[in-house]
Order: C-alpha cells, then structure tokens, then sequence
C-alpha cells in the first residue's frame, strides 16, 4: 500500500523537479482561491464567481493543444523557462490590482484569462517531462509521486490561502505566489536539454489533427476522456464552496479555503496509499469505478448540514478522483509515443482542465435558478449514471488490460 518513492532516489533530475514544482505549485493554490474569494468580496454573487471559470475555458479548451504540438516541436526545457517566468509576472500583477483602493472586477476576468493562457501554452511540455526522466517501467509510481505534490500543495495552499488572506491581505498573497515561481525556475534551469525528436515537424493543424486522429483510435483513451469529462461537468461544484462557506456554514474566506482544500486531503491520503495502483492490471475498469464514487461523494456532500461531515465527503471525493488521475495518467504515458506525447497531453489536460470550468459555470448557473443543494445533489447523481452509459458505450474501456496492451 505504501507509496513507491523509488523514482525520487534514482532520478535527480526528477527529484529536483518534484521540489521546484511543489514550492511554486503551493503559490499557485493560494492564488487560485483567492481570486474567487476576492471576488465574491467585491460582488456577492455566486453566479460571477462561476462566470470566472469561463475565462479559464477558452485557453484550456484551444491553447492546451496548440501547446502540445508546441511541445513535440520545441526543447521542453526551454518552453518551461518561458512559462515560468511570463506567470510570475502575471502574479504581480494579481498583487497590482489588490493594491488599488477598489480593485478592479474587470482585472480580475483579465488576469486569470492571461495566467490560464500562459500556463496552457507550458502545461503540456511540463507533462511530457517525466517520461524522458524515469525509466518506463516507473512510470506508475512517478505518477503517483506527481500527485503528492499536487495534492499536497491543494491542501496546504487552500487551507492556508484563507488564512493568508486575514494575514496578509489579498495582495501579499498574490506576492507570495509570484514569490514561489524561483523554485520551479531553478529546478527547470537544471534540466538536461529535452529536445524533440529529429524528425519533428513545426507546429501546425495537420499536426494537431494528428494528435486528435490517435486519441480517437485507441479506445482506451476515448473511454477515459469521456468518463471523466462527465464527472467534472456534472459534478465539479467548486464554483459554489464561498456561498457555502458563507451560508450554510456561517464562516468566512477560512472555512473557503478549508471546503477548496478537502479534496485534496483525500487525495493525498490516497497517494500515500497509492502502492496498490501499480499492480492494477484493469486499469479502464478502476477508472470508471473511481469516477462512479466521486459522483456519490459528492452527491452526499450535498445533503451534509455540518461542516466536518461535509469536509469529509469531499476528501472521500477527492480520494477516488485520485485514483483515477494516477491510472489515466499512467494510461495515456503508456499507449501513446513520445512523438506525439506533447499533443495527447495537451488535448487530454484541455479536457482534465476544461471541463471543471464548465461545471463550475453549470454548477453555478443551476445553483442560482435552484438552490445550492439541488444543484450539487443533481450533478453527483447525473455522474454516477453518466459513467454507467460511458462503461456501456465503450467496452474496450473498461476490458483494457495494463499487462496486455497492443
């Protein structure tokens, strides 16, 4: 059961990475719920802090992919330097408009159009590293390893971003999450050189279509973009925890910060618990298992009246929609070469990263014609049947076999 930290000791390149990315990934939470914070500060409406996903939706639904062909085409060391630094100086300019006397709404849509935009453009250069850093067969538990991480810095950077926020005020923890972008800096500066293959074409549609043209020939990876897709449409209600934590919980941007941040915790209890995934043989079929439980986990959450129950719920989520994460992730490494890994990922993060936008916007929009528990309950219960239909659709999901591959 214990997590696999092999990869750590063997690969230094691949450790120094996995610091520099915690560091700089712990700034980015507290930035990200912030911005919604700020937000429902300025407006009180629950219906424009889902809207604010819809600026996220354009760069993760089109600039995701451009990045992916970016990635086949250029050194991803270099593209990750890039990134890296225009983000962090897009937090300065988060920390620019908290300064102002009445900060900007508008600012707020127009910087985290720009962040989403720039991180869109890196994410898939960023993803395509690993494998060049660990040996194949480690692919599993390196994986693993990338979600402590990330799920570690969701946890701390919620839970403290709300604290940070009473502390430092909205604009010192912009500045801190500008701040955390010299660690991941210097763990891509000492990255060997990751050029692309010898044959690389430049970015272009046909390139690009290439990539759509593979995904959509290996069921497996058609199965899983479409059981997860579901799950986050209908049951992402992310947009809805400052309502809550203002409402039905009576705190404040604290109790925020800890609803964004209880996913997380079960996500990394599950990590720290991921030795098991390693061996999974039906990987397609654990996947659709994982999905199903999140949908319950959060249709459950929908009914809690305390707030520890609720926490609760959501780290049950947050555990199962871990598990998945580390199997579609081990998945997509495994079928698809490193030719044209750069555009596989970056079409699967447009679909991992966009369709939580659009849940947060249909989570938000029925919340407001409803009520808040109509709109979370609905979207658990429309998961759950929504991965049944998916299992039923695709077979060869859910049959896939890690030991059997073609």
């Amino acid at each position: 059961m214990a997590i696999d930290i092999g990869p750590l000791r063997r690969y230094p390149a691949f450790r120094r990475l996995f610091i520099g990315q915690t560091v700089s990934t712990f700034g980015s939470e507290i930035a990200a719920v912030a911005a919604p914070i700020q937000l429902y500060h300025l407006t009180h409406s629950t219906l424009q802090v889902g809207l604010l996903s819809l600026c996220e939706l354009f760069p993760l639904l089109t600039l995701t992919i451009v990045g992916g062909a970016i990635a086949d085409a250029v050194d991803r060391r270099r593209l990750l330097l890039v990134t890296e630094v225009s983000l962090a100086v897009v937090a300065l300019g988060f920390a620019a408009n908290a300064s102002l006397a009445h900060p900007r709404v508008w600012a707020l849509y127009v910087l985290v159009t720009v962040a989403m935009s720039v991180f869109s453009l890196g994410v898939a250069g960023l993803n395509t590293v690993i494998p060049r850093l660990v040996g194949p067969d480690e692919l599993a538990a390196a994986n693993a390893i990338e979600n402590v991480y990330g799920s570690t810095t969701n946890v701390a950077g919620p839970a403290l971003g709300g604290a940070l926020i009473a502390l430092l005020n909205y604009r010192g923890a912009y500045l801190l999450d500008a701040g955390t972008f010299a660690a991941s800096l210097w763990s891509v500066w000492l990255l060997p050189p990751l050029p692309p293959a010898h044959d690389a074409e430049r970015p272009s549609l046909r390139t690009i279509a290439e990539g759509f043209r593979f995904a959509r020939s290996k069921k497996v990876l058609l199965g899983m973009f479409l059981v997860d897709s579901n799950a986050m449409v209908f049951g992402m209600p992310r947009a809805l925890f400052p309502a809550l934590a203002f409402g039905r919980f009576h705190g404040g941007s604290g109790v925020a910060g800890l609803l964004y941040a209880a996913p997380y915790a079960g996500a990394l209890v599950s990590s720290l618990l991921s030795g098991w995934i390693g061996h999974v043989r039906r990987q397609g079929l654990i996947v659709a298992i994982a999905a199903a439980l999140w949908g319950v986990a959060i249709a459950a959450f929908g009914f809690a009246g305390s707030l520890w129950l609720a926490l609760l719920l959501l780290a049950a989520a947050g555990a199962a929609d871990n598990v998945s994460a580390v199997l579609r992730g081990t998945i997509l490494w495994t079928v698809t070469p490193d030719h044209i890994r750069g555009r596989v990922s970056g079409i699967e993060f447009a679909q991992v990263a966009a369709t939580p936008a659009l849940g947060n916007v249909e989570a938000g929009v029925l919340a407001s014609l409803t009520s808040l528990r109509f709109s979370i309950v609905s979207g658990g219960l429309a998961c759950v049947a929504g991965t049944f239909l998916v299992a039923l659709a695709v077979p060869a999901f859910i049959r896939y076999d890690a030991r059997a591959r073609d």
